[in-house]
């Protein structure tokens, strides 16, 4: 498909994909990518740059030079937007024709559309995923499921969960449209058909172009996606400010930047959120290398009580609230059963826990992950808020963190055993699987696993071997180990899917695992070669 000078995009051009890939929308496109491209690129080199003075035995700390900014009392983020004063419950999922509907009718407050994490970068779920958030708002999707023949359609408007888009982080690429010969940034293909399409469908609903930013390492970055969006703002003639966005905290570097990051999206702003596991993959990564001091227990044995994640999710609220900003809660991952009473008790109760600590703690609304948990959600929020939108008013002024305190990974209690590293690759080959064959958010053993999630398990197995790290039992972690390991759950789980093991996609998995665990280089992101496997 050409037609724009400079512009060319590559992918198959499915039913109704001119709809969305308009001449007019590939212009903002090219605009946006011509204006930010550079930028994107040098501060993905200063991620780089930062991560070898890490390895090279360097620290993090708050930065000096925006001491200004955090010492200035008196500056605050735009008013919440409509749709946007009470996020008590939030639900998460891709975007295809069924979640956007069962997520739209969960009775959440706000839907996560997801084109990051929960999603994978297939061409079609990238452009088939516009068109169905557009047609949501036009009130012209349905859906019927092929197996069982039930009907799916939306909801009144007034029950309704907002939308709310998350891009694709700076790191991803769109191969399949080239901007004067070079892919284009993942992340502004993704904000800017959505922006350019439903900007204005939202608006004659009565709410806006809102939007969740994954996985920034600076306020710099933040800075980038506060002129993306006065870019777009201003080419289709919207007033800026209108364009509301959260910022995930989901790296350990952007903990040390959280009013940074606030301050530069000030007019744009929504909030942050606690982005847990990308936060936990961060950590490991950002440390892989620094012996075992920054070693984490498997990951099961990981809970938001652990010190450093105490102090990273006490500070978010209290850096919120003092700038009178959302604070937003972490993913529920479990997912009840319904064949499995035992099973739903337990983690029903996970889920209430997690969340009374949340709303204990001042935040203002949190995430599930499955639409039968959104009422226990509601029920332990509703519990803390009663009739009050949110709690931005409670300014935790008694919280006090030192970049110590978010450092202090070696105090975090826990173990590392044989059942934990086969729990880690059992897990990422399930999930590498699921990923190669289109599917980027998939339950396994009754978690809700995404792209988040398979990055610690592979992250954790890279870190042990790298460290020398021995289980609990006494037995070194090795790749020769690992191997044997690899090969043994390959097979129980080849036993376990008997007809429906997909041999040469588990083939694929291995290769991948492999690529990204044992390798004497570390892969910042397994969905970086994942991508390239793709047509």
């Amino acid at each position: 498909m050409a037609g724009l000078e400079g512009i060319e995009v590559t992918g198959p051009l499915g039913e109704r994909y001119e709809e969305i890939l308009t001449p007019e929308a590939l212009g903002l496109l090219a605009a946006l990518q011509r204006e930010l491209g550079a930028r994107r690129k040098e501060l993905l080199e200063a991620r780089a740059e930062r991560q070898r003075k890490l390895s090279a035995g360097g620290t993090l700390d708050f930065l000096p030079e925006t001491a200004g900014v955090r010492g200035d009392d008196s500056w605050r983020v735009a008013a919440p937007a409509p749709g946007l004063e009470d996020r008590r419950v939030e639900i998460t999922g891709p975007t295809d024709r069924k979640m956007t509907i069962n997520a739209l009718n969960s009775g959440a407050k706000v839907w996560l559309a997801d084109f990051e994490d929960a999603n994978t970068p297939l061409w079609n779920n990238m452009v088939e995923g516009q068109l169905n958030l557009r047609d949501a708002l036009d009130r012209t999707i349905d859906f019927t499921d092929a197996k069982s023949g039930k009907s799916y359609a939306l909801k009144d408007d007034g029950e309704l969960a907002t939308i709310v888009v998350r891009p694709r982080g700076w790191h991803m690429e769109e191969k399949h449209v080239l901007v004067d010969g070079e892919p284009m940034s993942g992340s502004l293909f993704d904000f800017g058909l959505y922006f350019f399409h439903c900007g204005r469908r939202q608006l004659d609903k009565g709410k806006g172009p809102y939007f969740y930013l994954p996985k920034m390492e600076s306020h710099l970055e933040a800075r980038l996606w506060n002129d993306a969006f006065n870019l777009a703002q201003d080419a289709l003639e919207i007033p800026r400010g209108t364009i509301r966005a959260t910022v995930l905290i989901e790296t350990i570097p952007a903990a040390f930047e959280m009013e940074e990051i606030l301050y530069e999206l000030r007019d744009h702003s929504a909030g942050l959120n606690a982005g847990r596991w990308d936060y936990l993959f961060s950590v490991i990564k950002k440390f892989r290398d620094r012996g075992t001091d920054y070693v984490l227990p498997e990951r099961n044995a990981i809970t938001m009580t652990a010190p450093f994640m105490r102090a990273y999710t006490e500070l978010l609220v209290r850096t919120c609230h003092k700038r009178g900003a959302h604070a937003i809660g972490g993913m529920a991952a479990f997912i009840p059963s319904r064949r499995d009473e035992e099973v739903n008790r337990v983690a029903l109760e996970k889920v209430r826990a997690d969340k009374t600590r949340e709303s204990g703690d001042g935040f203002d609304g949190s995430w599930v992950a499955h639409p039968d948990l959104v009422p226990v959600c509601r029920e332990v929020f509703d519990g803390v808020l009663g009739d009050r939108p949110n709690q931005r008013d409670r300014l935790r002024e008694d919280v006090h963190v030192s970049a110590a305190d978010l450092l202090n990974v070696k105090a975090t209690p826990g173990e590392i055993t044989e059942a934990g590293l086969r729990n880690n690759i059992d897990v990422a080959l399930r999930y590498l699987a699921t990923w190669l064959d289109g599917a980027g958010a998939v339950a396994i053993h009754n978690l809700m696993e995404d792209a988040a999630t398979a990055e610690i398990s592979r992250s954790q197995v890279w870190q042990w071997i790298y460290n020398g790290v021995s289980t609990a039992e006494g037995q070194k972690i090795t790749k020769e180990w690992v191997e044997q390991l690899l090969d043994e759950e390959l097979g129980k789980i080849r036993e376990e899917l008997g007809q429906a093991y997909n041999e040469p996609r588990y083939n694929q998995a291995v290769e991948l695992f492999k690529e990204v665990t044992l390798a004497d280089e570390y892969s910042e992101f397994l969905t970086t070669p994942a991508y390239q496997q793709f047509p």
